[in-house]
């Protein structure tokens, strides 16, 4: 598999910035960035789980 040098990366770059357009990519990032510290925070147990709801019949 070839390597990814400048040129590539750069083009890369340019078609998302293209497709999204900047002030998207800025709100996609800050939504990955939430993603992933909540996803950690669900590993590691921070909050504490709800008790069961009891069934009224």
């Amino acid at each position: 598999m070839p390597s990814l040098g400048a040129p590539e990366l750069i083009l890369i770059v340019a078609l998302i910035v293209l497709l999204f357009g900047v002030g998207r990519i800025g709100k996609i990032g800050g939504e990955v960035g939430k993603s992933i510290r909540e996803f950690r925070k669900g590993l590691r147990g921070d909050e504490p789980i709800p008790p069961p709801a009891d069934k009224k019949e």
